[in-house]
């Protein structure tokens, strides 16, 4: 999907067609508008598969007068197994021209641009446009980790009830989903200060802006490390309980046995083809069942004093 926004006093407005300096915002791109990118665009063909590699790592990049930034943000995802995780937008200009690419349909672009209409923004330059977006991505991240941490509150009350491979699978599905949000947030972060410390453009940047991306910034890779910690707390705490649950389970079977053993120790040594005094007697027997129950007794008492019932 492509779309083209104008920049203004109330925010970006979106036009029908490119005019210089305007924002080329592109979203799963087809076969069109790569071709659209690469041939009339121009933008170097490196850059764009770049951006494609679901992998990529943010970073700042530039060749034959292109600038390259690439920024990692989260998305909500269809695969059960993994409900978050991340994906790389990279924004490309050149001169007058400025494109940010995602394959992946997010919900942040359509947001930035609501944002900045609600807030009147203008977007002063290029590198004020990364600035921004790397705030907006920030917001984005502790607004999926409050999701997070519903499901973890989610998944702990249904341990509580019983304890379910299910249940420990969601936990596991929710820390790998963190370990992309930490991971992106800190390469976010790196970026972050990459850009703030460029010495050509100091002179030109938003102070207050600055400010904003730092503290969501750090706000969110600090929240993103609490949830991971909770996260990593509790598993290993259920991972207690099972075992202990475990060895309770194995004394009582232990014991069960040990007392089931004796009375048939007793048979069978009695019942053996050799003289034994109680052979003859007529009382043998119920002499037999007599003493394997008192040792029987006997053995449920002694387990239970020692608390392995």
């Amino acid at each position: 999907m492509k779309a083209f926004y104008k920049n203004n006093n109330n925010g970006l407005i979106e036009i029908k067609e490119w005019i210089p300096n305007c924002w080329i915002s592109i979203e799963s791109p087809t076969l069109e508008e790569k071709k659209y990118l690469l041939e009339e665009l121009q933008i170097p063909e490196a850059f764009y598969n770049d951006i494609e590699d679901i992998d990529e790592r943010p970073r700042m990049e530039a060749e034959d007068g292109w600038t390259l930034f690439i920024l990692r943000v989260p998305i909500k995802s269809n695969d059960v197994k993994l409900p978050f995780q991340t994906v790389p937008v990279g924004l490309i200009f050149k001169e007058d021209i400025c494109v940010t690419i995602s394959f992946y349909e997010t919900e942040i672009m359509s947001d930035f641009v609501v944002y900045t209409q609600r807030k009147n923004i203008e977007i002063k330059d290029n590198f004020d446009l990364v600035l921004r977006l790397l705030l907006s991505s920030s917001i984005w991240y502790l607004k999926y980790l409050k999701q997070i941490n519903q499901k973890i509150k989610l998944a702990e009350d249904n341990l509580e009830k019983s304890i379910k491979n299910e249940e420990l699978q969601a936990l596991l599905q929710i820390e790998k989903c963190l370990v992309f949000f930490i991971t992106s947030l800190k390469g976010n972060d790196v970026l972050f200060h990459r850009i703030r410390n460029l010495k050509a453009q100091k002179a030109h940047y938003d102070l207050d802006l600055l400010e904003d991306v730092e503290i969501e910034l750090s706000q969110a890779q600090d929240t993103a490390n609490i949830y991971s910690n909770i996260l990593t707390g509790m598993m290993d705490a259920y991972a207690s309980v099972i075992s202990n649950n475990m060895n309770n389970i194995m004394k009582q079977m232990t014991s069960i046995s040990i007392i089931l053993m004796i009375p048939t120790l007793i048979a069978s040594l009695y019942g053996m083809n050799v003289p034994n005094g109680l052979e003859e007697s007529q009382y043998g027997i119920w002499i037999l069942l007599f003493v394997s129950i008192i040792l029987s007794v006997f053995g449920v008492f002694l387990f239970k004093r020692k608390r392995w019932f």
